[in-house]
């Protein structure tokens, strides 16, 4: 199976009251995220795409993050990734990075990128595009990219916090980023 996940911002208190997160601390944050992880990764060829943003500003380190974490871990770079990329205990936990990745999830072709893409490899040929990086819901503070990548059908969020602060499959994916476009 293969599951997306973006944006967990681990050891991260402030993406508590950035993204309004229903967790009391940091300390509830990460065992919520790691709890929710395991409980959906579960097999061991299971494959997980991290879309950016892993931990940031941690007391602990990214390693000791991963390896806590079911399943085969890609990572796909964020704009917070820079200690994680610092760190060859934590790339040893990874089974690929990149900064931008082309895979097949059953017969759709998808294009994982952290920051959303106007028009990504493939748009014209059907291809999907799974992304991080937009917290903000809608409303005044949504910036004028956020407003723009939620009208492209095939442009997904992947965030943590639109997706149940847990990993999810792409028809997952799609149901939950309906859920959030049609929110006021």
């Amino acid at each position: 199976m293969i599951y997306y996940i973006s944006d967990m911002h681990l050891g991260h208190a402030n993406a508590i009251t950035f993204d309004n997160r229903p967790f009391a601390d940091v300390e509830e944050m990460d065992r919520t995220l790691i709890d929710n992880w395991n409980a959906r990764v579960q097999k061991d060829d299971d494959d997980v795409y991290i879309v950016g943003d892993f931990c940031y500003k941690s007391r602990y380190s990214p390693d000791w993050y991963l390896k806590r974490l079911n399943g085969h871990k890609h990572l796909i770079k964020g704009n917070h990734d820079f200690i994680l990329l610092q760190s060859e205990a934590a790339m040893s936990q990874l089974e690929s990075i990149s900064q931008i990745e082309q895979i097949s999830d059953g017969d759709k072709k998808i294009i994982l990128c952290h920051f959303p893409i106007a028009e990504w490899y493939g748009y014209y040929r059907g291809y999907w595009h799974v992304y991080g990086h937009i917290h903000r819901g809608r409303g005044d503070g949504e910036s004028d990219g956020a407003k723009f990548i939620r009208t492209e059908e095939r442009a997904l969020n992947a965030g943590c916090m639109i997706n149940n602060y847990m990993p999810v499959t792409f028809n997952e994916l799609v149901v939950n980023n309906k859920i959030r476009n049609a929110m006021p």
